[in-house]
């Protein structure tokens, strides 16, 4: 596990208040074997962070995006703003070798888990609005998080994959495709869900997400991928 102060110099930050960032990366198993510790889990500032995201990604779009409506901006910032974009820059942060695990959750591959990655980027968000204002927290975002957007947009990654597949599958099949829980593991701040797409009785693939609505828009990216390799 590397020293906390290795991350400030690397994201050129400097905390005034080092358990703050501390926090950021105490994750809940860490607090079973320690009870000692003073400083609680990361949960709230993930809680915090994942708003504090959400409105520096909106401004953003609003601001970028004059002419677009209401739908595209909410797709755009979907398409960002979800658990494997987070955990792909976290690991780019190399933000998972500062966490605090659990023997067990490090020995189960903790430090590259995708969730655990992604809630880890939206505590650390959490923890720089508290501490150094939301000037740094959006300077945080558009250096590492908002690049990607660009990419995204030029190669229509964004589009709605539940509504392409619903017309393609009315078009194609005259029938509106349904979306049923497979399975749902993990504690309720941790859940993921793995969930089929239908067309009648027949399942046609499955998706999997930290959201109900994330796992439905992977089973019907999954879905449109298999029907056009068959077209």
């Amino acid at each position: 596990m590397k020293p906390l102060n290795e991350l400030e110099q690397e994201l050129n930050l400097e905390f005034k208040s080092k358990d703050l960032l501390r926090n950021a990366f105490i994750h809940r198993s860490y607090l079973n074997e320690h009870s000692e510790e003073k400083i609680g889990n990361n949960e709230r500032l993930e809680f915090l962070g994942d708003s504090v995201l959400s409105f520096v990604v909106s401004e953003y779009l609003f601001e970028k995006y004059p002419s677009h409506p209401e739908g595209d901006l909410t797709n755009f910032r979907a398409s960002i703003v979800n658990a494997k974009i987070l955990s792909n820059i976290a690991q780019e942060l190399g933000l998972g070798e500062y966490l605090f695990l659990s023997r067990g959750e490090e020995a189960t591959g903790g430090r590259v888990r995708q969730y655990l990655l992604a809630n880890t980027f939206e505590a650390l968000l959490g923890s720089i609005y508290l501490d150094l204002g939301i000037k740094a927290a959006d300077g945080f975002v558009k250096k590492y998080l908002l690049p990607k957007l660009e990419d995204i947009i030029e190669k229509e990654l964004y589009k709605d994959y539940k509504s392409k597949f619903q017309e393609m599958s009315q078009d194609e099949k005259n029938a509106t495709p349904l979306y049923r829980i497979i399975k749902e593991e993990g504690p309720d701040h941790e859940k993921e869900f793995t969930t089929g797409v239908y067309i009648g009785e027949e399942l046609v693939a499955q998706g999997f997400g930290r959201s109900k609505q994330q796992a439905e828009q992977e089973a019907a990216k999954a879905a449109l991928a298999k029907w056009q390799k068959t077209r």
